[in-house]
C-alpha cells in the first residue's frame, strides 16, 4: 500500500507543482514532469497490484452496468471530441470531467481500501485541478464550434476503446462486461 500512496502523492505533487513551485524551479520541474509522471504511474500500478485486499463494502450488481455506461462517457470526455465537436466545445475541462467520471465509476464497483484510495484521490485531484486552474488561469476562451460529425466520430472511438479496454481488463482482472 506504501507504493500506491507514494505514487498518488508523486502524481499530485508533479501536477500541482506549477502552482506552488517558485518561478526559478519551474523550468526544472517542466523538464522532469514526464519522467516523474511515468514513475508515479508505475508506483501506482505496482502499488495497487501489490496492495492487500481490504474489504470495505460490496457493490450492488446493477452498478457494474452503470460503471460501463459511465466509462463510455469518460472515454469520450478524455478524447479530443469535446474540444473539436459541436456539443461540448464550450466546456473548459473535458479531460478532468472524464477523469472524474472514470474515478466515480470505479468507486461504484470497487469497495476495497486500495481502490478507494486510488480512485478517490484521482476524483479529488481532478476536481482540485479544475478549481485551481480556474483560479490561476481565469482568462479562457472556448475552441471554435466543431461539427456533430466529429462528436459522432469520437464517440465511436470511445465505444471501440471501451471494448478494447474491457477486454484487456478481463485478461488482467475481473471482466467489466460479465456481471
Amino acid at each position: 500500500m506504501i507504493l500506491l500512496i507514494l505514487g498518488i502523492l508523486m502524481w499530485w505533487a508533479t501536477h500541482m507543482s506549477k502552482y506552488v513551485v517558485p518561478a526559478q524551479l519551474s523550468n526544472t520541474i517542466k523538464r522532469l514532469k514526464m519522467p516523474l509522471l511515468i514513475v508515479s504511474l508505475l508506483l501506482i500500478v505496482f502499488g495497487f497490484r501489490a496492495s492487500p485486499f481490504i474489504h470495505i463494502w460490496g457493490p450492488l450488481g446493477v452498478l457494474f452496468h452503470v460503471n460501463n455506461l459511465m466509462m463510455l462517457c469518460a472515454l469520450y470526455f478524455v478524447s479530443p471530441g469535446p474540444k473539436k465537436g459541436a456539443l461540448f466545445y464550450k466546456m473548459r475541462h473535458p479531460m478532468m470531467i472524464g477523469i472524474s467520471i472514470w474515478a466515480t465509476a470505479h468507486l461504484l464497483v470497487n469497495g476495497d481500501l486500495a481502490s478507494i484510495l486510488l480512485f478517490g484521490s484521482m476524483l479529488i485531484w481532478a476536481i482540485t485541478t479544475m478549481s485551481v486552474t480556474n483560479k490561476f488561469e481565469p482568462d479562457w476562451e472556448p475552441n471554435p464550434r466543431g461539427t456533430v460529425l466529429k462528436d459522432i466520430m469520437y464517440f465511436g472511438v470511445a465505444v471501440l476503446l471501451l471494448g478494447g479496454i474491457g477486454a484487456i481488463h478481463g485478461l488482467v482482472g475481473p471482466s467489466p462486461f460479465l456481471h
